[in-house]
């Protein structure tokens, strides 16, 4: 297992001394040199770390960083933070005269415009708007009009209420999900998460008369998570 010298190897790349890395994420100095050496830290540490290294825990348990050229490690890392969403990735969104997020409705027109203007304030302001008190208020949702039979039994013309994915690995298989992509534009299908082997998603329809098919995850430009549906 790499995850030790991973370790060890992203501290010194980051120019980190053990002390420094260690009061950051809670633990001693001599923890982190035994995770730097041949002891496996548990979970919850993992996590930290993880988190302040700014790297995926599969990534640290996977991949020999110090193997890879400059170039690569680069390309590594930042394909990995966007995945998460920790590089910038733009959500447009509207609020209420009190600062709350308000939740747009993409109707089946709009969702011709959508995939030009999903990261574009005017044109999201363009779209009708309205508040759900029941919904988490700290999290973005979007209702999206579906069109079609694929998705049986929500119905063609159904409404359905979404809430914003902005960690990508975290896409869970089996669940149903509205992927904007650039060839597919808005996609309301089951996914099954294809990231961390070959960089797809694997997209099914609920109705077994339409096949599957597979989406580069570099074409996906919004995830969001399904949540409730209104006829």
């Amino acid at each position: 297992m790499t995850l030790n010298s991973n370790i060890k190897f992203l501290r010194k790349q980051k120019s980190l001394t053990q002390e420094t890395m260690a009061s950051a994420i809670g633990i001693s100095r001599s923890k982190l040199a035994g995770y730097e050496l041949n002891v496996n830290p548990p979970l919850e540490t993992l996590v930290k770390i993880s988190d302040y290294l700014g790297v995926s825990v599969d990534i640290l348990l996977r991949e020999d960083l110090a193997s890879y050229s400059p170039y690569k490690l680069r390309e590594l890392l930042e394909t990995d933070q966007f995945l998460r969403g920790r590089k910038l990735r733009i959500l447009a969104t509207t609020v209420d005269e009190q600062g709350r997020e308000l939740i747009e409705v993409v109707s089946q027109r709009a969702k011709a415009s959508y995939l030009a203007g999903f990261s574009d304030p005017e044109f999201i302001a363009e779209l009708p708007r309205f508040a759900l008190p029941f919904l988490p208020m700290d999290k973005k949702h979007r209702v999206f009009q579906i069109d079609g039979d694929s998705m049986l039994p929500i119905p063609d013309g159904a409404w359905i209420v979404c809430e914003y994915v902005d960690d990508w690995l975290a896409i869970k298989d089996g669940e149903r999900y509205v992927i904007v992509t650039e060839q597919d534009g808005v996609t309301f299908k089951i996914a099954y998460n294809r990231i961390n082997s070959d960089q797809k998603l694997l997209l099914c329809s609920a109705n077994p008369i339409y096949p599957p098919f597979e989406v580069e995850v570099e074409q996906v430009r919004e995830v969001w998570r399904y949540r409730l549906a209104m006829s």
